[in-house]
């Protein structure tokens, strides 16, 4: 029986921590909702992929040095071909977030996306909202709209 990690940040977790197996010595703790890739969205796969793994490193699931878990790996979790894995982490190694190491794999680099950016817009609109007298429900209705018409 072969077990699988759940997700992107339980591969760099450590992958298999339901089961006791723990195949990377990441010393990683929180937790995110598993990665789900959109196979039918107009959204390339690749960027999909390299969106995933960006997120884990801005949430702090892999830290600066950490090895990333093999492409094939994180291909089998996220349900697409390891090309489009390898494709994802060129991406990343052009915006300079992970490193490509010969015989020691992907690490993260010491630089990357930090979540507090989004957090700090994030509070920037619900303050604007809340002085054009705009409820949180309503917020969230208009980002949801404007999300499906940038999809």
């Amino acid at each position: 029986m072969t077990v699988r990690p759940r997700s992107v940040c339980d591969l760099i977790r450590g992958g298999l921590a339901d089961t006791g197996v723990n195949a990377y010595d990441a010393d990683v703790s929180s937790t995110n909702p598993t990665v789900e890739i959109d196979h039918s969205s107009l959204v390339p796969l690749h960027e999909q992929v390299a969106a995933a793994i960006r997120r884990a490193i801005a949430d702090g699931e892999a830290g600066p040095g950490e090895r990333l878990p093999p492409a094939r790996d994180l291909a089998a979790v996220l349900g697409v071909n390891a090309n489009t894995v390898f494709r994802a982490l060129r991406t990343l190694r052009e915006e300079k977030l992970v490193e490509f190491r010969r015989g020691r794999g992907v690490s993260v680099t010491g630089t990357g996306p930090q979540r507090s950016a989004v957090v700090t817009k994030a509070r920037e609109l619900v303050a604007m909202a809340r002085q054009y007298g705009y409820r949180p429900e309503e917020l969230t209705a208009i980002i949801e709209q404007v999300s499906v018409e940038l999809s």
